[in-house]
């Protein structure tokens, strides 16, 4: 497919200036379900109406249904799908894989998008894509040029990239820092962005986690030949005044005429110390972070007049062919066609013998030609012509108003979707007896006595021989494929099978990602800790693709995972600093080396409060800044077959004792959270 500029539409206005400066989709939400539940989104009338509009200019409406669904909102989920449907959207973006799982049944024929909130940052979480009925991915931001191609080069599934707006610093889909600072989840669709506020490093003040806006407007020949075929805008929350800046800047690079105007507009009206290219062109560092300065702000109110322009009114987007009859014997009548479709309409009037001047073929072409104030533009002229004959100019122009009128109806046609009714139940679950697993971060935290522990997951980098003598001891072992994948698919392969050599059966996923790879290594999986299992749907689908058990998100409230059907085994985190980020740029690499900070930094909010922070395999993890403790809650955790003990930065010593503490039940410490599990996240 011809590639295609992205627009967001937060509003209708926005939706309005992305379509007149050219566009060839938009994305939008509706009133739930959607990850910018603060836009001003579209109602199920908005949303009908958007489609029409759109599909009479020849744009393509996506629908975000990107948040994870819990089970109370199935309903929901139901009447958002089936409004998707009626308003014969052209396709939905999802992050919840019991969610796609739902819309397969509802709709098989709706077209599946995989947000990048689905953290697929691989051709093995391709894969996994297209069994689950994805046709495209929405790659993450943080990749390279380099590993776009990668990736294109082995799938004819679609790739769409964002190429210009807000840059998180978190990859998209593993953040929980807005849901446990403050219990707004992104993941639900209610980011409060405190990344965006101060975040010192070691007691050295800045915003360490606040990156500039990407901008690859300039570089959209090269992602097209790296095998993108969608060039996304983010924006939703963003005024329209911007979405007309960043649609006509990215037309204006498809068609190689550069507009040095437009351009200084795009950076006045929204940035954050300026634009990046950070990730794309594999330069990672200092260059990338940046804040709204004062003068970003002041530099927005002079250009948006300006830009308002750009949309004041239609622009022709659509050549269309008439064929005129224009005879004595029988009312004039016109063809109109534009991209395959054709209307005929009749007017009221028989042309009559001219008196004086008769109307010519050239007059009739030139009176016809005036599509100004619609979408059109004429692209070619037929007549079936008959000399010496007149018909006002008001006839003609009725019967041109008619036709295009009527062309555009044609043109905004709905598709018709199958649609099923959703009657799946889940039977009931019964938990096995409760067992503990362990997760290690580093080699050396595994203590020697595992007793009392079921499972132990150790990190990719473990020396082989340690997987061969845990294995040997009769306990299940499973190595841990990380979130942070990225170019790392083929070591981890390689390693994972040197780890099946001596005695391995199964790896730990914490993505899509980890599911491809683990059976590309010939192993069994269970889904761990970044996978976002938030209903029984998804469990549900977990055990479709294979799963032996699953971690449920530490997002899920306790009263909802007690009501969690199905048959997988499912367990929680007890205990662990929960990642509040994964990002691929060091946050403390912006104002240390690695030799400085040997694993030993942390960031300080304005609170006060210092978030660890660790790197392994070229990411960095922000652990929260207390442990999760629920241990002492055993009685309150139902529905549940293991808990988990998770491990990031404890000593060795600290990892035995908290195990202990854990198989007895203990009370927690001083300072420690009992997370999102009794409070739930908005």
């Amino acid at each position: 497919m011809a590639a295609e500029i992205l627009a967001p539409a937060g509003s209708f206005e926005a939706l309005t200036a992305a379509v007149r400066c050219g566009a060839n989709a938009v994305y939008l939400g509706g009133k739930t379900l959607n990850a910018r539940r603060n836009a001003a989104n579209f109602s199920d009338e908005e949303l009908k109406k958007a489609v029409e509009y759109c599909h009479a200019r020849n744009v393509k409406v996506y629908l975000t249904l990107n948040t994870l669904v819990g089970d109370s909102e199935k309903e929901t989920a139901y009447e958002a799908i089936e409004c998707a449907c009626n308003a014969s959207v052209d396709a939905l973006i999802l992050q919840d894989i019991g969610l796609a799982s739902m819309v397969r049944q509802v709709s098989p024929d709706m077209p599946l998008h995989a947000s990048t909130q689905m953290s697929v940052q691989s051709i093995e979480g391709i894969r996994i894509l297209e069994k689950l009925g994805f046709s495209r991915a929405v790659l993450p931001r943080e990749l390279s040029e380099k590993e776009i191609r990668k990736i294109s080069s082995q799938t004819d599934m679609e790739l769409e990239c964002f190429v210009h707006g807000a840059l998180c610093m978190c990859v998209s889909g593993q953040c929980l820092m807005s849901a446990v600072l403050g219990g707004r989840s992104g993941n639900r669709g209610l980011c409060a962005q405190p990344c965006r506020l101060p975040f010192g490093v070691n007691g050295k003040g800045g915003n360490n986690l606040s990156l500039k806006d990407l901008s690859l407007v300039d570089e959209l020949s090269r992602l097209e030949n790296a095998g993108v075929c969608s060039f996304k805008i983010e924006g939703r929350m963003k005024r329209p005044e911007y979405v007309a800046a960043a649609v006509t800047a990215c037309k204006n690079s498809i068609n190689n005429t550069p507009d040095n105007e437009i351009n200084r507009s795009l950076h006045a009206v929204f940035s954050r110390s300026d634009f990046t290219k950070g990730y794309f062109e594999g330069k990672l560092g200092k260059e990338m972070f940046g804040t709204r300065r004062k003068e970003d702000v002041e530099n927005t109110a002079p250009v948006l007049s300006g830009l308002q322009r750009l949309y004041d009114k239609e622009n022709p987007l659509i050549s269309v062919d008439f064929s005129l009859v224009f005879k004595s014997d029988e009312p004039i009548k016109l063809t109109a066609s534009a991209l395959g479709k054709s209307v005929t309409v009749t007017g009221e009037k028989i042309p009559e013998k001219a008196l004086n001047k008769p109307l010519s073929r050239e007059d009739l072409s030139d009176r016809l030609s005036k599509c100004g104030g619609t979408q059109f533009y004429l692209n070619n002229i037929n007549t079936d012509f008959e000399e010496g004959l007149i018909v006002s100019a008001g006839a003609l122009n009725a019967l041109r108003r008619d036709a295009l009128s009527a062309l555009s109806d044609k043109l905004s046609e709905k598709k018709i979707y199958s649609l099923n009714e959703y009657n799946r139940s889940f039977s009931h679950h019964i938990p096995m007896d409760f067992t503990l697993h362990a997760r290690f971060f580093r080699e050396e935290q595994i203590p020697t006595d595992l007793s009392g522990i079921s499972r132990i997951i150790v990190p990719i980098e473990v020396n082989p021989e340690t997987v061969k003598s845990l294995i040997s001891q009769g306990v299940e072992v499973a190595a841990e494929i990380p979130a942070d994948v990225f170019g790392n698919s083929e070591k981890y392969i390689e390693k994972l099978t040197v780890f099946k050599e001596n005695g391995l059966s199964l790896a730990w996923t914490c993505t899509l990602d980890g599911v491809g790879i683990a059976e590309k290594a010939g192993l069994g999986f269970c889904s761990g800790f970044g996978m976002n299992i938030y209903n029984s749907i998804s469990l549900s689908e977990l055990e479709s693709l294979g799963a032996k058990d699953a971690l449920v998100s530490c997002e899920a409230q306790m009263s909802d995972i007690s009501r969690f059907g199905g048959d997988i085994p499912r367990g929680l985190m007890i205990y662990g600093r929960i990642p509040l980020m994964m990002t691929r740029n060091c946050p403390v690499k912006n104002k240390l080396t690695c030799a400085d900070c040997n694993m030993q930094s942390f960031l300080v909010d304005r609170m006060g409060v210092e978030f660890p922070v660790i790197c392994k395999n070229g990411a960095s993890f922000i652990l929260n800044s207390r442990p999760l403790w629920i241990a002492d809650k055993k009685n309150e955790i139902k529905n549940i077959d293991f808990g988990l003990i998770y491990f990031t930065n404890e000593t060795g010593s600290e990892c035995k004792k908290i195990i202990s503490e854990m198989k007895n039940g203990s009370n927690p410490p001083s300072e420690f959270t009992r997370g999102m599990y009794f409070k739930g996240v908005l």
